[in-house]
């Protein structure tokens, strides 16, 4: 018998594989975004081709089904669809690029350059749904990430493989801020995910806040708001699962993503297309379900492998800080910096409100003193806003209390510390020691003192 199969293996190179039988529906029905076919079957995720004409095929996936019809969303802008169309199913789904290649690219949700920079040369192929890692096999967050900002380094410190949420409303600096992280970040890989932004920005982003330098060792996954939901959603997934690759090659990656919200907004749109009640707010359950299946695959990976610290960005609408996105994606982060538009509006850049931000791994992965100084800061900045009216209008007596008058006499100081221009960067050391000398010093040295907190650095970089 060993024999026979020794010999049957010999031409097992010649076999020739019986070709796959071709799988054709035909549309019905088009209403909105959905399209209805029947006569074919497929799953919930599947790829098929709308074959317009003999040259044109538009892709499509299946985002639901009723009985013996199907529902596709198309990924694509689609014009001359007409009832009978036929429908092709495909086994191509699922496969984007990932590899070292990618970097200082551009592409679009199904991970198609868009850079004019020629074709991709990636390492391998892979789907889009990443590994599930067991909670328990995940490596705890125990060192802190630099990111270059003086703020989010000394007091709202931010570890490796931690999830932090950038709540903010319509121009109130969030892409700048972004930018100033991808530039002066001491993670390895970046990874950045433009999600339903208008398309001057993604322009704008990739060459003023992200810069030359930044690009040399990002990947920009962006898809525009006329992009169609479907391929928004792919982007967000995408932009996830390259940094999955590279955290599973042992690399620290920093995710950004732009934002959660737009992918919350597109997720809505296709469900709400193929029949799922509306529930908080126009948004189906199913967004409430998405949302922590996207956020729960970047962190730490098993012991010895890499991490994914990653940025969502959450569109606070009229900066209700209530909206039901922003209050779920708050529940499943591990912090979250908000943005003030009062700030943004007094030219105070970035415009983070410290009373309202926090870092939940920051007790874990700094030193005693260091978080005991940024709860000193916090508690003398949070005082004088408590009595910043009765200082304005003069009814303040001095005296009355120690730590406001402290703040009276050292504000120039502490303004200048959470202040920070686009091209300064700061270490981790650097915001501990200023933080440590606004805190602690007398009110003589004002000037020596300022001068030292603004001190830019040559080039906006860090060693």
């Amino acid at each position: 018998m060993s024999k026979l199969l020794e010999k049957l293996s010999r031409y097992s190179q010649y076999r020739i594989d019986p070709p796959c039988p071709r799988v054709e529906g035909r549309i019905t029905r088009m209403i909105g975004l959905t399209i209805e076919a029947v006569g074919i079957k497929c799953a919930v995720g599947a790829c098929c081709f709308i074959e317009l004409s003999k040259t044109q095929k538009i892709e499509a996936e299946v985002v639901g089904f009723s009985g013996d019809r199907i529902y596709l969303m198309p990924l694509y802008p689609i014009d001359g669809l007409q009832s009978g169309t036929r429908v092709i199913a495909s086994s191509e789904s699922g496969k984007v690029p990932v590899g070292m290649n990618l970097l200082g690219r551009i592409l679009n949700g199904v991970g198609k350059p868009i850079d004019g920079k020629g074709p991709l040369q990636p390492e391998a192929e892979t789907g889009l749904a990443g590994e599930i890692i067991n909670p328990l096999m995940r490596e705890p967050i125990k060192q802190p990430l630099d990111v270059g900002i003086r703020t989010i380094n000394g007091l709202l410190t931010v570890g490796r493989g931690q999830r932090m949420g950038l709540f903010a409303g319509s121009g109130v600096g969030k892409s700048v801020l972004l930018g100033m992280m991808t530039r002066f970040t001491e993670a390895e890989i970046i990874v950045v995910g433009l999600i339903g932004e208008r398309g001057r920005e993604v322009k704008e982003f990739i060459e003023h806040s992200l810069g030359e330098e930044g690009l040399k060792r990002s990947v920009v996954v962006a898809s525009p708001a006329d992009d169609s939901p479907l391929m928004r959603l792919r982007a967000s997934q995408l932009s996830t699962r390259i940094a999955e690759y590279f955290r599973d090659q042992g690399k620290n990656v920093l995710l950004l993503m732009d934002s959660l919200t737009r992918y919350a907004q597109a997720q809505r749109e296709i469900a709400l297309a193929v029949g799922e009640p509306p529930a908080t707010k126009g948004y189906p359950p199913s967004v409430f379900a998405k949302i922590p299946k996207l956020v729960e695959r970047a962190g730490n990976g098993e012991e010895g492998s890499g991490s994914i610290t990653a940025f969502y960005t959450v569109l606070t609408e009229g900066d209700d800080q209530q909206d039901p996105v922003a209050d779920s994606a708050r529940a499943i982060l591990d912090g979250h910096i908000v943005l003030s538009r009062r700030l943004a509006e007094q030219g105070h850049y970035p415009a983070i409100d410290i009373e309202a931000s926090i870092s939940r791994a920051m007790p874990q992965i700094v030193e005693p003193d260091h978080l005991q100084m940024a709860m000193r800061f916090k508690q003398l900045y949070s005082k004088y806003r408590q009595n910043e009216d009765l200082i304005n209008v003069g009814a303040y007596v001095k005296g009355s209390d120690p730590d406001t008058d402290f703040v009276m006499e050292n504000l120039p100081s502490i303004s200048a510390y959470l202040r920070q221009g686009m091209n300064e960067s700061f270490t981790l050391k650097e915001s501990m020691q200023q933080m440590i000398m606004v805190i602690s010093a007398p009110p003589t040295p004002q000037a020596e003192l300022n001068q030292q907190i603004r001190r830019p650095v040559s080039n906006g970089l860090q060693k």
